[in-house]
């Protein structure tokens, strides 16, 4: 049977310690009809370039775009996907990587089930690639429940474009995007659904973007108005009755299933 093609979308800025890796680990796929479209957010440092222009060259797949001035990762991604050709959007960022056998799995599953939205587990790695832990995906998330907190990891995300009608694309503020977009798809399709088993690596890097909680709030409630059209007071209970607690008790439950995970990886070593 033919493989449907996959768009890739990656955004990337100086990101050319992991880059490498990164684009590695999509383009050995077990599943090989897939695009990757790299949209460089104005990168300073000349090793991203350079990877960038080496794999263009040696992979007729890639496809590399760039940006004159820093716009930030909601526009570099949805330049990427404006130029997909493909029936299913996934996202990978430039420090993450994939297991071999994601796309393959990923496309069977959302096939078999008919879902708009896919996602799955992922094992969550340090800057230097070791393992820290892992956050278990839920096999099914509502509108209902992501509004409340986001349990989809970007990296593993894939949504069909002929279930939903057309592309979607993410809203531009600099942090939260992706949250944003995955409700602006539960808003046309009510439910997403999960592999449980974990099928991409998350790079925990503490200069990251998602590693600043102080404007947690600023953007949770810009998402809420933006997005759902909630006024500035219902957005601010919203949060704090019903994220805050909902985010906290993802916090200490992948605290658990990291020490579990952890703990079971040790004992195999051991054997």
């Amino acid at each position: 049977m033919k493989q449907e093609l996959v768009s890739v979308i990656m955004p990337t800025y100086n990101a050319g310690k992991y880059l490498a890796d990164s684009i590695e680990s999509i383009l050995s796929q077990t599943y090989q009809n897939l695009e990757l479209l790299i949209t460089d957010d104005c990168s300073t440092d000349e090793m991203t370039w350079v990877i960038l222009k080496e794999y263009e060259q040696k992979d007729k797949r890639v496809k590399v775009f760039h940006f004159s001035e820093n716009k930030g990762s909601g526009y570099a991604r949805n330049n990427s996907i404006k130029n997909a050709r493909g029936r299913f959007i996934a996202f990978c960022d430039s420090d993450d990587r994939w297991t071999a056998d994601k796309l393959e799995r990923q496309v069977a599953f959302m096939k078999e089930k008919g879902c708009a939205l896919s996602y799955s587990s992922y094992v969550i790695c340090d800057m230097d690639g070791n393992e820290d832990g892992i956050f278990i995906a839920p096999e099914r998330i509502t509108l209902s429940m992501l509004k409340r907190d986001n349990k989809i990891g970007c990296l593993t995300a894939m949504y069909d474009i002929n279930v939903l009608g057309g592309k979607m694309y993410m809203p531009t503020f600099r942090k939260r995007q992706d949250w944003a977009l995955f409700i602006m798809i539960l808003l046309e399709c009510n439910e997403a659904y999960g592999i449980t088993a974990p099928l991409a690596y998350y790079r925990q890097r503490n200069d990251s973007i998602s590693s600043g909680k102080f404007s947690l709030i600023k953007y949770n409630v810009r998402v809420y108005r933006d997005v759902l059209g909630y006024s500035y007071p219902k957005s601010l209970l919203y949060f704090f009755t019903l994220f805050a607690p909902t985010y906290t008790f993802k916090v200490i439950k992948k605290g658990f299933d990291s020490l579990c995970y952890l703990t079971k990886k040790k004992k195999i070593r051991k054997q």
